[in-house]
């Protein structure tokens, strides 16, 4: 049944109906764009950062932004600018890659970038955003961007697996369901409070259990 997220309940939802609210219907549509969107994590150097090089060595895109401005125990680099340093290494030019580095969250990963982007390309002349980041947190990345940057604007989803959030195995590892419960749960509450904008989802009956 196709559901707005909005009529969800986190602490009602099964393992199935988190599955379909994060996983389901989400795939790449291997179109080229503008750019690359790769948000930070404690994580994206080696999960986001492969399927991001992967795709510009294929050619889908001229650019890719990094955007994050946190910096993680261990690293003296922000986000953004280790996932650039670890880019350069892998062949990368310096030219064709974008930082943003103010940023803390997902909502400002967007919100701090539009500066840069602007200034980069002008918003008016971006057609298509290819997203890079982790299955289970692309669908409330999409909505994110959809929410606040120009209406105009299309996407591609190109989301990316770690080890212990895959669509089959997120349920059998403790990090997994933390994740998966937690993102489930962010999703639902940001959207009912306007943060970002509702959506419809394919979801099994949700009186069922």
């Amino acid at each position: 049944m196709l559901i707005n997220i909005s009529q969800l309940e986190p602490d009602k939802l099964t393992d199935l109906q988190m599955t379909e609210l994060l996983y389901k219907n989400l795939e790449d549509d291997n179109e080229k764009g503008d750019l690359f969107f790769v948000p930070g994590s404690n994580k994206a150097v080696e999960y986001r950062l492969p399927k991001a090089i992967q795709l510009y060595n294929e050619g889908r895109a001229k650019k890719i932004l990094f955007s994050g401005g946190v910096i993680w125990e261990g690293n003296k680099l922000s986000e953004a600018h280790l996932l650039k340093h670890k880019a350069i290494e892998q062949g990368v030019p310096e030219e064709d890659i974008l930082v943003e580095d103010m940023s803390l969250h997902s909502k400002e990963n967007v919100l701090a970038s539009l500066l840069v982007l602007d200034r980069e390309f002008y918003l008016n002349n971006i057609k298509r955003v290819i997203i890079v980041t982790t299955i289970y947190h692309i669908r409330r990345f999409y909505l994110t961007l959809k929410t606040y940057m120009p209406d105009w604007i299309e996407y591609s989803l190109c989301p990316v697996n770690d080890k212990t959030t895959k669509v089959d195995n997120w349920f059998m590892y403790p990090y997994g369901r933390k994740r998966v419960e937690m993102e489930s749960s962010k999703l639902i509450k940001y959207v009912k409070q306007g943060i970002i904008v509702d959506d419809f989802v394919e979801i099994s009956d949700v009186h069922s259990k």
